[in-house]
């Protein structure tokens, strides 16, 4: 069986994974045997890489882009490396091919473990860099993160519910659903409203 993982660090509506999907398929994956992430390289615990090497048998071939969408963590790739030997399967990344159906040789574990330290190193300088432009921008007077929101902020649909809320007709749950917001939002929006009437 030929099996594809295909992973982003950030949500679908920031990042694409098509394109790893599209290559995936190339190569011989379906979507069924397409396993799709939304994680960081770095979590030793993902829900779907867990899933696939879990389900892997003898024989089969696991294929991803490159490296560093199977893992950004060296320690975690001799992991792999080993599960891979272990269970003599066929580790496809891009154009790197890690046949361990048969014997592996050395050069090839070797060179293997070179892309996975040079992964965690891209990765390592992309934090660096960008943590340090972030406490630039501090130094510049720059607000990081959000932007604070205000009662100016929060939507009327808000505002046209509240009466009944504050009757007790209705609870933060039945209001949320009512306003078609998060849970979170609503106690948050509630928390602003109170926070203007002091």
């Amino acid at each position: 069986m030929i099996y594809g993982y295909a992973r982003c660090s950030t949500n679908e509506d920031l990042q694409d994974i098509n394109r790893q999907v599209r290559e995936l398929k190339q190569q011989g994956a379906i979507d069924k045997t397409i396993y799709k992430e939304y994680e960081s390289g770095t979590k030793d615990d993902r829900a779907e890489l867990n899933k696939l090497l879990a389900l892997i048998k003898p024989g089969d071939t696991v294929i991803a882009t490159e490296v560093s969408r199977i893992t950004r963590s060296t320690k975690q790739l001799c992991d792999i490396i080993e599960l891979v030997k272990e269970r003599h399967i066929k580790l496809v990344l891009g154009s790197f091919v890690v046949d361990c159906t048969k014997e592996l040789d050395p050069m090839t574990e070797g060179m293997l473990k070179m892309m996975g330290v040079f992964a965690e190193l891209e990765r390592n300088m992309i934090s660096q860099r960008v943590k340090s432009g972030m406490e630039n921008a501090k130094l510049k007077g720059k607000r990081i993160g959000r932007p604070t929101t205000t009662a100016d902020d929060i939507p009327a649909v808000f505002y046209r519910h509240l009466p009944k809320y504050e009757k007790g007709e209705i609870n933060k749950r039945e209001y949320a659903r009512l306003c078609a917001l998060s849970y979170p939002t609503i106690y948050k929006y509630l928390q602003i409203v109170e926070g203007e009437k002091i």
